[in-house]
């Protein structure tokens, strides 16, 4: 049996393009159009032989196959029993699940936190400094003559970010590559700044100086110096007229501007820098996300706890301190005692410090294949996969809502992240003897 899938959304990065065709030939993915590379490389090669299909528990120092009852019952007793837990990850999950994590993490009284923490922590910390001006990826595939890229290099983070949405899209009012200017702004001469219109290359860790000058410039004062973190004057009155002039701009960010020194403080610069370009014209500003549900992590935490990452449980409601509450942080003065790790690898990519910490405490992850975090784990629960062998709601990185499907069945057994959090979570209730209380 053979059929086409028509509107797949992706399930890679901030973009989460909805136009996939996925043609299925005897329950298995044969071909899909639309993909970029690395879109692609993930259908082609989601069941390798890195995929985990049997849960498994660590009994001194080796991993034993278990049932998925028993899975799930050592992960509830070790969080049940465990005085300060942490449950992280989620940004490769669906909404629905992390809403569950969230349900968890109250139950457990511990800590929920999200990819946030360590990308675009500060851009939402600007944000609400600030607030912030923005809109669709559609209103700037339709309307937007000026686009910028700050610290971003979307030709390789964000394949497709510039032929569906930006410069080389066909939108309703701007159809053709001449009708907008791209500007990039970066470190280095980045693949994007190849294909820029005008390329401004800032000193290293000086981004901030660099918007302060841009605001002074659009203010029309007079900057008394010959060149600002790198940037020879004329070329930022030259940069300042554009984005003035221009009819409708969008400043697009990514970590080049968020972790750069400066951080918070430089997304407040380009937050006011984009609310006094809006006494001139109009002009927007938006974070490049990179996991494909990073956004939906952030909508689905605030709107359960009122915060967006990082919330602390263990007072008996939610609290919210970056720098304090934040995965790192807690890892770093030892202080949490278990971990739930949904779809992320941390022992791959953080500090050393923090995961010296992560090795001394059981660990729980959910997660689709073997990585470093693993390794490191006593119980490991495989998950079907979002946006393949599960459904769910995504939310693309400028916030829109997105309806993953279901094209394939997992391997025997496997159940979503939803399933298996709701599982963990009503054992720990049983546990923790409060069933009735949220019955």
């Amino acid at each position: 049996m053979e059929e086409t899938i028509h509107n797949v959304v992706c399930t890679v990065c901030g973009c989460c393009c909805d136009d996939l065709e996925v043609k299925i030939k005897d329950g298995r993915i044969v071909e899909v159009k639309n993909a970029c590379a690395v879109s692609l490389s993930k259908f082609q090669n989601y069941n390798n032989e890195e995929r985990i299909v049997k849960p498994m528990i660590k009994k001194n120092g080796e991993f034993k196959e278990c049932s998925f009852e028993e899975a799930i019952k050592e992960a509830s007793i070790i969080l049940a029993e465990s005085e300060y837990p942490l449950i992280y990850g989620l940004s490769l999950t669906t909404t629905e699940a992390i809403s569950k994590a969230v349900e968890l993490a109250e139950a457990l009284g511990g800590v929920i936190d999200n990819t946030t923490s360590v990308c675009h922590g500060p851009s939402l910390i600007g944000v609400h400094d600030i607030g912030v001006v923005t809109c669709t990826l559609g209103e700037v595939k339709n309307r937007a003559d000026l686009i910028i890229y700050w610290g971003s290099n979307p030709v390789f983070s964000h394949p497709r970010h510039l032929t569906r949405y930006t410069v080389f899209s066909k939108g309703k009012f701007r159809k053709e590559r001449k009708e907008r200017k791209l500007i990039v702004v970066d470190v280095r001469r980045t693949a994007t700044a190849k294909m820029a219109d005008i390329f401004i290359q800032v000193a290293p860790n000086q981004d901030y100086e660099l918007l302060s000058a841009l605001r002074m410039a659009i203010k029309g004062e007079e900057i008394y110096l010959d060149e600002v973190a790198g940037v020879p004057v004329n070329k930022i009155e030259e940069l300042a007229d554009l984005m003035v002039s221009c009819e409708f701009g969008i400043l697009f960010f990514g970590l080049g501007l968020t972790m750069s020194l400066g951080k918070s403080r430089n997304i407040d610069a380009a937050l006011s820098l984009v609310r006094d370009l809006n006494e001139k014209t109009k002009f927007l500003i938006m974070p490049m996300r990179g996991h494909y549900n990073v956004t939906g992590a952030n909508e689905a935490i605030a709107w359960q706890t009122g915060y967006p990452f990082a919330v602390d449980f263990s007072q008996g409601y939610p609290r919210y301190n970056p720098g304090e509450t934040t995965i790192i942080d807690i890892l770093n003065r030892g202080e949490c005692d278990a971990a739930l790790i949904i779809g992320s690898d941390p022992a791959a990519h953080f500090p050393v410090s923090a995961i010296k910490h992560l090795t001394k405490i059981p660990v729980i992850i959910i997660d689709p294949h073997k990585n470093a975090t693993t390794l490191i784990s006593k119980v490991v629960i495989p998950t079907a996969i979002t946006g393949i062998e599960a459904e769910g709601t995504v939310y693309r990185m400028d916030g829109v809502p997105l309806e993953c499907k279901k094209l394939v069945e997992p391997p025997s057994g496997l159940k979503s992240d939803e399933e298996i959090l709701t599982e963990i979570l009503m054992s720990v209730k049983k546990l923790k003897g409060e069933e009735k209380l949220y019955e």
